[in-house]
């Protein structure tokens, strides 16, 4: 079966952030794009749908924070975005704390009330358990950070939930990502620019593709038909995972997967908090999202929460997290040097990079390789 009917200049696997706004800016150049999806809908992980008058996302929650003004500027262009600033609360065996770490934890856990005091308790917690050397793992960044009492409350439960193997045998910088301050700031990000888009994300995809150079095929799968489309397209974005392009040739990367359960309350308020982690080890779910405080919207008596369930991945399930340990970061250099050696595809995004991208970072990325392709705009 012919692929490339209209004279594409471009085939972009995937619907996703990188793909879109590729195929976006290939249009403003005056280039031909076809997008194909295996999903049945734009946008990827970012994807939303209106549900009672509540914008609920249906691959987590997403809130787009940045401190890069282009980037920010950039997507700007598609939408308006509320001022939602993320503010996390810690569930543990029923005791509340606030996320990310800063001093209302500190009270919380310990009842201490100044920085000094805060640091002092902490610095005990390091040297009761012995770290003294650069931390070889998980467990010995989190204790180093933030002492013992917060690692085994609100950090070791989660984080082995997440990723589905114990805090000893994961590496140290994963924890790196979490803010850890000493005020009374309960904001997540550290980021100046943040925002959830008041009309949903799958909005902006809507209007970035909106575009007479720009064809959707959704419910297609590349790998239905890859060698065809290799031949018949001159230049391919792939934005799926990368060892899956290479049929596994080096062995399989790890990911992690996630499942969501979804329900709907019969009030305007059932936790009183967008999201709430769930830190012990026995609750199955990680977190508790309830959509509509992301953005105030949504009709009267009407809430929706939705759980959120690590899972192990494997193929009839989405990636979602990839597992940048040492073993897979080694494979994954391979499969980079291969992607190296293709001089028509374009790999990009989470999973074609193997990497843990917020969203501004695939955003730049995207863009990134725009420059690349077609020099400065």
């Amino acid at each position: 079966m012919q692929h490339n009917t209209k004279n594409y200049d471009y085939l972009i696997v995937g619907a996703g952030p990188f793909g879109a706004i590729f195929a976006h800016e290939a249009a403003a150049r005056g280039k031909r794009s076809l997008i194909i999806e295996r999903r049945s809908h734009l946008g990827g992980n970012m994807h939303t749908h209106k549900e009672n008058g509540i914008n609920v996302h249906d691959y987590g929650a997403h809130i787009f924070h940045t401190d890069n003004k282009p980037v920010w500027d950039y997507v700007n262009q598609f939408t308006e975005f509320n001022g939602y600033i993320n503010q996390v609360v810690a569930n543990y065996k029923g005791d509340l704390y606030n996320l990310p770490f800063n001093m209302n934890t500190f009270y919380q856990m310990w009842g201490v009330k100044t920085p000094a005091e805060a640091q002092a308790k902490i610095a005990e917690q390091r040297e009761a358990a012995g770290i003294t050397r650069t931390p070889k793992n998980l467990e010995e960044q989190a204790i180093s950070l933030i002492g013992t009492d917060i690692y085994e409350k609100l950090i070791k439960g989660y984080t082995e939930k997440q990723w589905g193997r114990k805090a000893i045998e994961l590496p140290s910088f994963i924890i790196r990502r979490l803010p850890t301050r000493f005020t009374f700031d309960n904001n997540y990000f550290n980021h100046r620019y943040q925002g959830v888009p008041v009309d949903g994300y799958t909005a902006i995809f809507d209007k970035m593709l909106d575009s007479d150079l720009i064809d959707v095929q959704l419910d297609t799968d590349f790998f239905d038909d890859k060698a065809t489309y290799l031949a018949e397209f001159p230049r391919i974005v792939y934005t799926g995972m990368i060892d899956q392009f290479f049929d596994y040739k080096f062995g399989e990367l790890e990911y992690r997967s996630v499942r969501f359960e979804s329900e709907v309350l019969p009030t305007d308020n059932a936790q009183g908090n967008a999201v709430i982690n769930y830190t012990d080890a026995e609750t199955p779910y990680t977190r508790v999202m309830e959509w509509r405080h992301f953005d105030q919207k949504g009709d009267d008596n009407v809430s929706i929460l939705t759980r959120e369930y690590p899972q192990d991945w494997d193929r009839s399930k989405e990636a979602y997290y990839p597992v940048n340990d040492e073993k897979n970061s080694t494979l994954f250099k391979q499969y980079r040097a291969e992607a190296k050696q293709l001089d028509k595809v374009i790999m990009g995004g989470r999973l074609g990079n193997y990497q843990y991208y917020d969203m501004d970072q695939v955003f730049h990325a995207a863009l990134v390789a725009v420059e690349k392709e077609f020099g400065k705009a």
